[in-house]
């Protein structure tokens, strides 16, 4: 009984702390609720209707970079944040289409909570209706790059490519975008708060 009891508390204890366990995988599906950040209210995901392998977890991963290093697998569709002991904080993306990929390395350089996003010259030319918002979009719940952006550099300086929160969750696990990898609101918010500037990004 004593066991059971200590059983019953540990999985209590896990499930307040907004996680799901199977095996030793941390899955954090509950982490997908209504969030208020700088006065805007994020909506819930229906998370549920996302396949589960995209959802943030803990998972084993054999690497020789060192922690706080980014690995963005656009193949599998999987960002991992590279942690100690063989672990690694897993999310799901959207990436680039066909024809908008890319691989390469680059670092962090800029973080901005809820940023403008200005559309390339290139996009607006291929989709006249963006020239409204050459001098930037306002951010907001609509806005494409979310919650959150990371700016990625490289020796040439901005490579134009961004890591971002975006409110098409449904775009999670398919190639949609432009060439930038787009987080669920909720994932970009935890990567943000676990990223330092500087930090190195791999796109393979």
């Amino acid at each position: 009984m004593r066991v059971k009891a200590f059983l019953l508390a540990a999985a209590l204890a896990t499930a307040l702390a907004g996680c799901s366990t199977i095996g030793s995988t941390p899955i954090f599906s509950s982490s997908y609720g209504a969030v208020t950040d700088a006065g805007y209210r994020l909506p819930r995901i229906p998370i549920e209707k996302v396949k589960r392998e995209y959802h943030r977890q803990v998972v084993n991963y054999d690497t020789s970079e060192k922690p706080g290093t980014i690995v963005v697998d656009t193949g599998r569709k999987f960002l991992y944040l590279v942690m100690a002991d063989g672990k690694a904080m897993r999310y799901g993306i959207g990436v680039g289409r066909e024809g908008f990929e890319w691989r390469g390395t680059a670092r962090i350089a800029i973080k901005r909570e809820w940023p403008r996003w200005t559309p390339p010259s290139a996009m607006i030319k291929r989709q006249p209706e963006l020239a409204k918002y050459a001098g930037g979009m306002e951010p907001g719940l609509m806005n494409p790059l979310g919650a959150r952006a990371l700016y990625l550099f490289n020796k040439g300086g901005d490579s134009g490519y961004r890591l971002h929160g975006t409110p098409e969750w449904n775009s999670i696990g398919k190639a949609m975008s432009s060439g930038c990898i787009r987080l669920m609101n909720q994932d970009i918010i935890d990567l943000y708060n676990r990223v330092d500037t500087g930090a190195k990004v791999i796109v393979m």
